[in-house]
């Protein structure tokens, strides 16, 4: 029998993997879901796996042929952290947690005001503002805007500055925070991005993941870890 937890990193995967998808397609590019991982056959966006594993177990050999190793900065969400993609070229970027906050969790309430990005305005303040001059606002196309299932969220400062925030991936049984970010860390941005969160779907438990100090962030906001995973980048040639 399947524990909670099982069920809610098996759920919290598949959310992932949407979220992964969608923001796949907003670069105009396919990918296909299959019953043990989704996989996208190009390069995916910088930051974003190529594939993710959807069930404990996948086989190693078919997940790596559904995508481009050829290209570099391929990588694997081994969404279980029970694979060996060693012999296929992988070594392991890093581990991390996924984790999961209870949908009547209270939250600290939030001084900053908040809204959804709505127009490419706001989202390439958001981008900017989670960017933090890296170069890499670009990711965030306004394509995403028409995608139904994921909200941007923005926390704005009294002068109206984009001064935290996160993405929000809705799926049928959870809702997914990803791209978590605040100018004065992430322990300011749990409060406004939970707020925003409770009022869009006060019905639904929050999952994402997290590692290093913010994991421990996430902890300190109501989070609980609930199982293991693992990101596997390709070795590059030479």
């Amino acid at each position: 029998m399947k524990t909670s937890k099982q069920v809610m990193v098996r759920t919290a995967a598949r959310n992932n993997a949407q979220w992964c998808a969608a923001m796949s397609r907003s670069h105009g590019l396919a990918s296909e879901f299959g019953e043990q991982a989704w996989a996208a056959p190009s390069r995916t966006p910088l930051y974003y796996p190529d594939s993710v594993t959807l069930v404990p177990g996948a086989d190693p050999a078919a997940l790596v042929a559904r995508i481009d190793t050829a290209a570099p900065g391929a990588s694997v969400k081994d969404s279980f952290a029970d694979l060996d993609l060693t012999e296929a070229g992988f070594e392991v970027l890093f581990d991390a947690q996924w984790i999961h906050r209870p949908a009547n969790a209270p939250a600290i309430p939030s001084d900053l005001a908040w809204d959804v990005a709505g127009d490419t305005d706001t989202l390439s303040a958001w981008a900017l503002a989670w960017d933090n001059e890296d170069g890499n606002a670009h990711l965030f196309r306004p394509e995403l805007l028409d995608d139904p299932a994921t909200f941007v969220l923005a926390g704005h400062s009294d002068d109206g500055r984009v001064v935290a925030g996160a993405v929000a991936s809705r799926s049928d049984q959870v809702v997914g925070i990803s791209n978590v970010f605040a100018l004065d860390g992430p322990d300011a941005a749990w409060p406004v991005v939970l707020s925003a969160v409770h009022w869009l779907f006060p019905t639904l438990p929050v999952v994402g993941y997290e590692h290093g100090d913010d994991l421990a962030a996430a902890v300190r906001h109501g989070f609980e870890p609930v199982g293991p995973l693992r990101i596997w980048t390709h070795r590059a040639r030479g």
